[in-house]
């Protein structure tokens, strides 16, 4: 009785957490914003995919990022719920496999050591359901168990297997249209909802203009308005040479200074200071939003930090410092 439920516990904790996943992605402000926000969907596969075994696949995600950042919230939606209530097991937990495979071939993928990449241990974790489905406590089960009903009573065998594939379609249908509801008017309303409700706090602020003004490197001097950057307050700017995104900060009056949004655990992008912390979405690494200096791993060195300097009302993005 014990061993008929092992995989339950398992079952349960990748299905709650895939729901989960999708829900957060998809009532995030910034998950679908465009590549103007560090921590947007197209800005965060932009970021990996020179470094990952697969950016050459990546082309299609970054013509099309609302197309399969959507598809990726959904999939784990369906994969999630399909995972909770057993039904279609091994279809879900393939694609549990799946998801979390292409995640550990790009956002993981330089993770060092290998065992603080989540993804590759929750890629693990679905093979078990992908061998064993869904048996117990389960639509599926329920489907076995009146499938071996209808044979007792004398039922042909392609009656019995059409009746399971269409009332498992049917239940399929109906966990799908809920799910996919609930997950369109997360989208809807939740985004709406975060970005009202959001305790007040500092945020990416645009506004960097180029100025025109070639720098010491030879690309052109960034800056932005010193009024959008009050004590505690970020905007963010992008590194002319690099492209890549950087908060600039006023940790007390009058000091200025800039930090890279590039999390130097696995290339994730940041989100922007809230609460003098920057937090890589990514892997949980936490940045002090006045020094850059690691918080909590697993990154280990800092954020790379850039001069600014006031000239005016205005502030200049500098060279990153040694």
């Amino acid at each position: 009785m014990g061993t008929r439920y092992a995989l339950l516990p398992l079952r349960l904790f990748l299905g709650l957490t895939f729901v989960y996943a999708a829900f957060d992605k998809l009532a995030d402000s910034h998950y679908l914003a465009g590549a103007g926000d560090a921590a947007s969907f197209v800005s965060q596969t932009t970021a990996v995919k020179p470094h990952s075994p697969i950016g050459w696949a990546l082309g299609p995600a970054l013509d099309y990022p609302t197309f399969f950042a959507l598809a990726i919230a959904f999939g784990e939606l369906a994969v999630g719920l399909g995972t909770l209530f057993g039904l279609w097991g091994r279809i879900a937990a393939t694609g549990g496999t799946l998801i979390s495979l292409s995640l550990w071939l790009t956002v993981s993928w330089n993770v060092s050591p290998y065992y603080l990449g989540n993804d590759l241990v929750y890629l693990m974790a679905w093979l078990p359901l992908v061998l064993a489905g869904t048996p117990y406590l389960s639509v599926d089960g329920y489907l076995a168990e009146r499938s071996g009903k209808d044979r007792g009573r004398g039922l042909a065998e392609d009656q019995v297997r059409r009746r399971a594939l269409v009332d498992g379609g049917i239940a399929a249908v109906a966990l799908g249209g809920a799910g996919l509801l609930a997950g369109s008017l997360t989208a809807t309303f939740g985004r709406d909802e975060k970005t009202t409700t959001a305790a007040p706090g500092p945020t990416p602020t645009p506004g960097a203009v180029p100025s025109g003004v070639p720098s010491g490197s030879g690309a052109a001097k960034v800056s932005v308005a010193a009024a959008s950057v009050p004590v505690g307050g970020s905007a963010q700017v992008k590194d002319p040479a690099s492209g890549d995104a950087v908060y600039i900060v006023q940790p007390k009056a009058g000091q200025y200074c800039g930090f890279s949004s590039v999390c130097t655990h696995s290339g994730c992008a940041v989100d922007a200071p809230k609460n003098n912390q920057m937090y890589c979405p990514c892997h949980g690494s936490k940045f002090d939003a006045t020094t850059g200096a690691v918080i909590n791993g697993p990154a280990t060195k800092p954020l790379p930090k850039y001069t600014v300097t006031k000239n005016g009302d205005q502030l200049d993005l500098g060279a990153v410092q040694s």
